[in-house]
């Protein structure tokens, strides 16, 4: 990500830059948003939908999104569950090992706010955003695939409002391959 970050500074620096910048913008997140590669957190019965959504009726692969079990080949951490105050260091640690940019999706109630658990014991997380930074919440007791994948669409269109350039955003409004209603689908 070094020379992509050098890039988005050179291009700052030289005049009529941003109109390269911007186009580079445009391609760069386009490539990122339609390969999100997810690593799946799942810890209690939230995980079963999380795991569900992999299956053909739900195809998270025609989104490009890959459940891999690497956290340094992921660019989104699906946190699905419960998460106590013993596993709360691991799922930072895990956070901490992802190459940037990274994002996050919390899924499910107990993630999302603790759910149901957190007013009786005194060992649940009130929500994993107390943890690590949540970028897409997910909400239901559990929700449905259809919720994560909607989920992982929302969060497709916050990383194409992103740039190389650090501290700059544009909006997401460019015509893109795979935008439908924009004109940007094939006839």
């Amino acid at each position: 990500m070094a020379l992509v970050d050098d890039v988005g500074r050179l291009l700052e620096r030289v005049p009529g830059g941003g109109v390269i910048l911007t186009s580079v913008d445009a391609v760069a997140d386009w490539a990122r948003g339609q390969s999100l590669w997810a690593m799946p957190m799942g810890t209690a019965c939230c995980a079963m939908e999380l795991i569900s959504a992999s299956f053909s009726k739900f195809d998270f692969d025609r989104l490009g999104t890959f459940p891999r079990p690497d956290p340094r080949h992921t660019d989104v951490m699906v946190v699905a569950g419960t998460i106590t105050l013993k596993m709360a260091p691991a799922v930072r640690r895990l956070y901490e090992q992802m190459p940037d940019p990274k994002w996050v999706v919390a899924m499910g109630n107990c993630a999302v706010s603790g759910g149901i658990f957190y007013h009786d014991s005194y060992s649940v997380v009130r929500g994993v955003d107390e943890i690590i930074p949540v970028d897409v919440y997910v909400a239901g007791c559990p929700p449905r695939p259809e919720s994560l994948q909607d989920a992982i669409l929302k969060l497709r269109e916050r990383v194409g409002e992103g740039s190389i350039a650090p501290g700059r955003t544009r909006p997401s409004r460019l015509t893109l391959p795979g935008r439908p209603g924009e004109g940007g689908e094939a006839s």
